[in-house]
């Protein structure tokens, strides 16, 4: 049997003593450990002391049922990384979509086959870990970032984003902060298929004066959720300054300034949620563009343009 990460925790929300013993068996056996809620409630109890790497949820249990317990946990940042498997025994195709649009990552109907159900931990814990790996490495670097929703609900932000915001607005440290309605009409117009026609970033008016900030549009990374750069009015960042001295685009500049901090093609490609492949032609794009023929110089260009030692 494949053997888990002992420190992975997985939390089964379940109201029947017979699927929690033959799960809490199948994954203590794989080598992982294993939270145990009997309903909504005491699960949404446990993850405010203990951050799971996946959560099982029972669809249907008294109380809290297992779709608005997951809302609530969506709810909160620090959980929202956090996948969820809803276990249900409901086939029909309106439970399933339910289960989906309350934020779970898939499904799993009962009786549960405790092979097929590890082999979807592994595959939505991998996928989790990379999504986090990614924000690390964007936090790490000091990314000024933030993902917001079409009606300007932000999602996640970087600590250096967090901390802007935080300085520009007095409120900011609410959840669910939303955005000015400008900014909202700015991003449906960037998401529209026009948007090429529209302007790339937009002023941010703070609260606080003199604190001036811009955001930039990077694009869609996810069904209703876009990134975006904030930048600081009273400085230009390096990006910024690669994008005006090399004469290259936002995205290109982005690419360009990930490999100047020592990245491969493929963390380039995890961090800004692109393909490879992708990664490869912005590359071939800015090697044309500076004259160079390889990363290694594209890099050292980069580096003496922004000016890091």
């Amino acid at each position: 049997m494949r053997r888990y990460d002992a420190r992975d925790i997985v939390l089964i929300v379940d109201d029947s003593p017979d699927t929690l013993s033959v799960l809490t068996d199948a994954i203590e056996d794989a080598g992982m450990t294993v939270l145990v809620a009997r309903e909504g409630e005491h699960a949404l109890a446990i993850v405010e002391k203990v951050t799971p790497d996946v959560i099982l949820m029972d669809a249907v249990m008294p109380g809290t049922d297992g779709f608005a317990t997951c809302r609530r946990l969506k709810q909160s940042k620090a959980l929202a990384h956090v996948p969820v498997i809803f276990m249900t025994g409901l086939s029909d195709t309106e439970h399933i979509i339910e289960g989906l649009e309350a934020g779970g990552v898939d499904y799993i109907t009962k009786p549960i086959v405790p092979g097929e159900l590890l082999a979807r931990i592994r595959v939505h814990r991998a996928n989790a870990r990379m999504a986090h790996s990614a924000r690390t490495a964007l936090d790490a670097f000091g990314r000024f970032l933030l993902a917001a929703s079409l009606t300007g609900r932000v999602l996640w932000c970087t600590p250096q984003a967090s901390k802007l915001l935080g300085t520009a607005f007095k409120d900011f440290d609410t959840e669910d902060y939303l955005l000015p309605a400008d900014v909202q009409v700015w991003l449906h117009q960037c998401a529209a298929a026009d948007a090429a026609s529209m302007p790339d970033s937009i002023d941010l008016t703070a609260d606080r004066a003199p604190t001036k900030l811009r955001l930039v549009y990077v694009g869609a990374i996810g069904p209703d959720e876009n990134l975006l750069r904030l930048i600081d009015g009273e400085q230009v960042d390096e990006q910024t300054v690669l994008k005006q001295k090399l004469l290259v685009t936002e995205r290109e500049a982005e690419v360009l300034l990930w490999i100047a901090r020592g990245k491969s093609n493929r963390d380039i490609a995890e961090i800004l949620s692109l393909s490879p492949r992708t990664v490869n032609k912005h590359l071939e794009q800015i090697y044309a563009k500076l004259g160079v023929e390889n990363r290694t110089s594209a890099a050292a260009l980069a580096m003496r343009t922004i000016g890091l030692r």
